[in-house]
């Protein structure tokens, strides 16, 4: 036993050593003198192997014997196909600036911020569980070698210190800057110590347990078979062992490359494509070494005549059982290290998606938020704490309810559900918006009513009948037997009925809805972004009359709103170097065009493209010469290409054309449609004046007419009364009745009196 405070003083001490390490890394990277080959990078991919492996494996192995391999032969599966997969994503995530799961998959599906915020959700509900499976592994094995009943420290104590430690490491190693495309070479390279810490705990412990306690594999097999212990080395046993092999392989083939950690460590952190065939061999060969000891350690627990209900912690128990405690203390070192890899990224994977995908775009909405944007770091943070407190509660709710084996696979099949938006984004063209959302919300429907509400039925949060007789009564609509598909288990019946689900939506939803241009048009710029480019920076020499000066204060405000002045100002002039403009006072608008892209290109690391796209799209403005030359632009090249699209110009079907040319025209396509939507209304606006206009011309036209007339009549009076003193003047002395006489002869007719 070693008491609480020699564990912490150690665990300390082995986190300093790491994170001196980072920070020697991250100096030499400043320099310009970071790690340049793969060898980092692939380690660092191990962090893969959690408690989960480290510890749930063997208890895994002890109840169920070789089936826990199927976690592995599907993740190796996975990785033998990542030359497809993995290298588009890669390439991808260059060219858009993806910063998580999340980003890649709304970007594909036209930057839906739905889309980008469900995922998140999704992700933050499926990993919490997965985060307390760490925090109870680390607090578990924490009481195990220290002396327990001594100490009043219990699993409510320990457990939050854990996880304040784990908060405090998580934005030491992985949050101390904003943008999480910026390769974190010092975090990569402890990960990649932690991951060889961990593989030889393991494989020292096997070598001891193996060739220590016992004489070898032999000596282990043949005293199995004498107490009865042949399932630990057999491949099936139970009636429904192959449906149970077959969805563990699903679910590890889809997790290698849909868990948040590992897509951030494969995709976000990966510095050249070049380096996924090195991963493509050695991360299988760490699969390979640390399971080699799962059987043997398991089988000597058993063996020893440790309880079965302790499997999960045979690695600790079984060199502590010896008095080993040199071993002891290395396995829980090993353990630490396998969990706190795989909180610090997860955690801060989660809290940049959180951050980008669910608390910026409500900043945004709330004009009298924005004084929030410039804390943005801040603000993960304050997540990641969430994160981790609250997987923290999860765990004391749930600490009895399920073995590490348990977890993490509802965690496996609710990542699970991101795979038919995410191959399908990669692989099926005709794939859209509508039919991501639809598989994507169907499928966590799925997940939630036939994983998490058996959870809160056997926890006691809701009756029982639900599991018994249906929901709302209907026996078919029993969680763990829907349509009375039961008697497989419930993770392979979750994994049956979301996937069915999930895929059927995904498919028709993308059929039976037409994209509009614009997503078509970005569909088609992703699906050429994932092949090789050449640079980031397109300059071109057309007529420069545009200011500089004005375009890079636009931009620089732009990007005050989210990141500080030294890192806007910094960023401002590595675009301006990019496009070969430093020390020009004016540019050209294909030049102008690409600025934009690169400034939504940059702001894209810190906020998401999705965010990213619509600040530049309301805050960037276009004059009229710009927006006339933009136009005039676009309809140029949509009549070239289409020239030149034709079967003996194979050349614009190569990726480095089909990258620019389209990335180009989506981007042109955009500022014309937002252009013609402003023209349009103001045709509307002119249109109504015009109206205004004839209305009022009418009425001048029928004033015109009243004052013609007025003058007739007014000059017809005038005439008749000068004729009317001619006669008074010739009769002045005249008979009176002359006069009344010449009066009524001189009378006008009555349709030309004045009214």
């Amino acid at each position: 036993m070693f008491s609480s405070l020699t564990i912490i003083l150690t665990v300390t001490l082995y986190m300093a050593v790491l994170f001196g390490i980072a920070q020697i890394v991250e100096r030499r990277t400043s320099r310009g003198a970071g790690f340049k080959g793969p060898w980092v990078y692939c380690l660092s991919l191990a962090v893969y192997h959690t408690s989960w492996t480290f510890y749930g494996s063997v208890g895994f192995a002890a109840s169920s014997g070789l089936q826990f391999l199927g976690i592995y032969i599907g993740a190796i599966l996975g990785i033998a196909f990542w030359w497809i997969t993995l290298r588009r994503m890669v390439y991808a995530k260059e060219t858009f600036r993806i910063t998580s799961i999340a980003d890649f998959i709304s970007t594909r599906y036209n930057r839906s911020e739905t889309i980008a915020a469900l995922v998140t959700l999704m992700a933050l509900f499926g990993i919490l569980p997965y985060i307390a499976l760490q925090l109870k592994a680390v607090a578990g094995s924490f009481q195990l070698i220290t002396d327990q009943q001594n100490s009043p420290m219990g699993w409510d104590l320990s457990g939050l210190i854990i996880t304040l430690f784990m908060v405090a490491f998580t934005i030491m190693f992985g949050m101390r800057r904003l943008d999480p495309t910026e390769r974190h070479q010092g975090m990569m390279t402890a990960l990649a110590v932690e991951c060889l810490v961990k593989l030889i705990a393991f494989v020292a412990v096997g070598l001891f347990v193996s060739f220590s306690l016992f004489n070898g594999f032999d000596d282990i097999t043949e005293k199995l078979f004498e107490q009865g212990f042949e399932r630990v080395i057999q491949v099936s046993g139970a009636r429904d062992s192959g449906i149970m092999w077959l969805t563990l392989i699903v679910l590890s083939f889809a997790a290698i490359q849909n868990l948040p950690r590992m897509f951030h460590v494969a995709v976000v952190e990966n510095a050249d494509p070049k380096h996924i065939k090195a991963a493509i061999w050695l991360l299988p060969l760490y699969m390979i070494l640390i399971n080699l000891f799962v059987v043997p350690i398991a089988a000597g627990g058993l063996l020893l005549g440790l309880p079965e209900e302790s499997a999960d912690f045979y690695v600790l128990l079984l060199p502590q059982l010896a008095g080993n405690d040199g071993l002891t203390l290395l396995a829980f070192i090993g353990g630490f290290s396998a969990a706190t890899g795989m909180i610090i990224v997860t955690t801060m994977t989660l809290s940049t998606m959180a951050s980008n995908h669910l608390i910026l775009p409500i900043i945004e909405r709330m004009p009298s938020c924005e004084f929030i944007k410039p804390f943005l770091l801040q603000i993960r943070w304050f997540l990641a704490a969430l994160i981790l407190l609250g997987s923290y509660g999860f765990a004391i709710f749930f600490s009895d309810a399920y073995i590490l084996v348990a977890i993490g696979l509802i965690s496996f099949v609710a990542v699970l559900q991101f795979s038919p938006a995410l191959l399908g984004g990669i692989f099926w063209r005709h794939g859209n918006s509508a039919g991501a959302l639809a598989g994507l919300l169907s499928g966590f429907i799925m997940w939630a009513y036939t994983l998490l509400i058996p959870a809160f039925v056997e926890h006691g949060w809701l009756d029982q009948a639900i599991l018994q007789d249906g929901l709302f009564g209907f026996s078919l609509l029993r969680p763990e037997a829907l349509f009375g598909f039961d008697d497989i288990g419930s993770i392979p019946h979750s994994v049956f009925w979301t996937l069915v689900v999930n895929i059927s939506f995904y498919i028709l939803g993308s059929l039976l809805y037409s994209p509009h241009k614009a997503e078509r048009n970005l569909s088609t710029e992703f699906l050429s972004a994932m092949r090789p480019s050449v640079r980031t920076a397109r300059p071109a020499g057309l007529d420069r009359y545009i200011s500089l000066n004005e375009k890079l204060d636009e931009a620089r405000t732009l990007l005050e709103g989210y990141l500080s002045s030294e890192k806007a100002k910094a960023a401002l002039t590595q675009i301006t170097e990019d496009l070969q403009v430093t020390g020009k006072t004016h540019i050209a608008i294909i030049e102008l065009l690409e600025f934009h892209r690169l400034l939504e290109h940059t702001l894209a690391g810190s906020i998401g493209s999705a965010s990213a796209h619509k600040a530049v799209e309301n805050n960037i403005r276009y004059n009229t010469r710009e927006s006339a030359d933009l136009k005039s632009l676009y309809k140029h090249l949509v009549t070239e290409l289409s020239q030149q699209h034709h079967p003996d110009h194979e050349k614009m079907l190569q990726p480095q054309s089909g990258m620019q040319n389209y990335g180009l025209i989506n981007n042109l396509q955009n500022k014309v449609k937002k252009y013609e939507h402003i023209i349009r209304l103001q045709d509307k606006r002119i249109e109504a004046l015009e109206q205004k206009l004839e209305t009022r011309i009418e009425d001048i036209y029928r004033y015109r007419l009243e004052t013609q007339k007025v003058r007739q009549e007014n000059e017809a009076l005038k005439r008749q009364l000068e004729d009317t003193l001619e006669i008074e003047t010739e009769l002045d002395v005249g008979n009176p009745q002359e006069i009344k006489k010449a009066l009524e002869n001189n009378k006008p007719p009555d349709d030309t009196q004045p009214i």
